[in-house]
């Protein structure tokens, strides 16, 4: 009475196969950069920079503001501006008034005393 029919395939999976494999080849061949802004921590995206040689090691930059400023270090940030990333460094001199150096992080080039 009932033929029995053959069992069917899904249709969808074939489908779906080949944007899901560009999709996933895509992704382990982009380059894991600190440029993106998906560091769950600061630490994080420091530590990526530098695996990436997009900044130079703190102590560099510390030789870099004892030799241009002596004094006490008291303060250090490593923030992006404009696609660059910047140590804003603050020192304390034996003068007594604070200065402010940003320095380029690749480079570390005196960008700025304040």
């Amino acid at each position: 009475m009932f033929s029995r029919l053959p069992p069917r395939r899904p249709r969808f999976v074939p489908c779906l196969a080949a944007p899901l494999l560009a999709i996933a080849l895509a992704c382990a061949a982009a380059p894991v950069s600190a440029r993106d802004d998906h560091c769950k921590k600061d630490q994080d995206c420091a530590r990526a920079a530098l695996v990436h040689g997009e900044i130079r090691p703190l102590s560099e930059v510390l030789g870099v503001v004892r030799d241009k400023v002596p004094g006490d270090i008291i303060e250090i940030e490593l923030d992006r501006e404009d696609g660059i990333w910047v140590y804003e460094v603050k020192v304390l001199p034996s003068s007594g008034r604070r200065k402010k150096l940003e320095i380029d992080a690749r480079t570390l080039e005196i960008l700025k005393i304040k």
